[in-house]
């Protein structure tokens, strides 16, 4: 949903006087942060956000709810008459986007991932127009089909020196940005824990552990010798602050979600991807179409372990190792995906 919102402020930049509503799902926590993001009204349909990926009661009901929406995003579509939509695709989409096709309202789908999951296959064939995040997906939307990049927060107007000193990092050092995306990661925090006394010696280290991985990060750091514990620091999450501490980065090791993957590019900086090895492999192939234009160090999910990050980390501790992979990954960025989807959508919705 943030690539959504980062559009919409991106349209509300260029058409003050838009109305804009959102249309969100049965699950997830949509409602509260279209609220405090953008304050935009707030339309609900009954398939969930999200579809089970487990054996459970809801492989039955989500299809039901999915039949269900149908309808009512046709009569919503109708009560609500836009000019155009815009969705950021997957299951949600499938009724929207139907409804909008069957009204005459065109549509804007966009696609994150190298490899586009089935419900956008899908969805993707009954839109106006589809915008990807990477080149290759292209083949699977044939002339409709164009290169956007993937929305993100602005990076516009920080200062990398000043958000250096913001996390007491000094000149004559290298910062190391561990995170999982949205959520802690088991697999960061126990290598990261195996690697972290031999890490601190060459890097600082900015550990965002997640809630849960707070309290193992606090003992690691606690075993680390006294002079050295400061060379660690430790974060639940950022929020504000994230946008500082991409571009503070020396060095960044992620999950290779499309948002990751976009921000890494746009601010040009060195990452050792390790893609979640689930949900249909999408990550995988984030992480090998950058690895193989050289902005990213590919690292399989079941072999990073402290001896694997160490031997990463100590490759890229050189300067122009570093430099070469992140020119390579600044070359790639598209900064500007919200205003060129905004741009589009806009398009649609007055028939230009």
């Amino acid at each position: 949903m943030y690539p959504a919102l980062a559009v919409a402020r991106a349209v509300r930049d260029a058409r003050p006087d838009v109305d804009l509503s959102y249309i969100g799902g049965a699950r997830g926590l949509e409602n509260q942060l279209v609220a405090a993001e953008l304050d935009l009204p707030y339309h609900r349909l009954t398939v969930r956000s999200l579809r089970s990926a487990t054996r459970d009661i809801h492989l039955v009901l989500d299809p039901l709810r999915l039949a269900a929406s149908a309808p009512q995003a046709f009569v919503l579509l109708g009560r609500l008459r836009p000019a155009a939509i815009f969705t950021s695709g997957g299951y949600l989409a499938v009724p929207l986007v139907a409804a909008a096709r069957a009204r005459g309202i065109p549509s804007l789908v966009w696609e994150g991932n190298v490899m586009p999951g089935r419900a956008t296959r899908a969805v993707g064939r009954l839109a106006t127009r589809v915008a990807v995040s990477f080149p290759p997906t292209l083949a699977a939307f044939g002339s409709k089909g164009f290169v956007s990049g993937t929305p993100i927060r602005s990076f516009v107007g920080i200062d990398r020196d000043a958000a250096r000193r913001s996390f007491g990092v000094a000149e004559e050092d290298r910062l190391l940005l561990v995170f999982g995306g949205s959520q802690a990661v088991a697999r960061f925090n126990a290598a990261l824990g195996e690697a972290l006394p031999r890490l601190v010696d060459d890097w600082r280290v900015l550990h965002l552990a997640g809630v849960t991985g707070v309290e193992a990060a606090r003992e690691a750091r606690e075993r680390l010798p006294a002079e050295l514990r400061e060379r660690y620091t430790i974060e639940p999450f950022l929020t504000d602050r994230m946008a500082d501490a991409l571009v503070a980065a020396d060095l960044v090791v992620g999950r290779a979600g499309s948002s990751t993957c976009a921000e890494l590019t746009a601010v040009g900086v060195a990452a050792i991807l390790v893609p979640y090895p689930y949900a249909g492999a999408h990550q995988r192939l984030n992480a090998a179409w950058l690895a193989e234009q050289g902005a990213a160090v590919a690292v399989p999910d079941e072999e990073l372990d402290g001896d694997r990050l160490i031997a990463e980390a100590a490759t890229l501790r050189d300067d122009r190792a570093r430099a070469a992979i992140a020119k390579a990954a600044s070359k790639l960025g598209r900064p500007d995906a919200a205003r060129r989807l905004a741009e589009e959508l806009l398009a649609l919705a007055t028939a230009r």
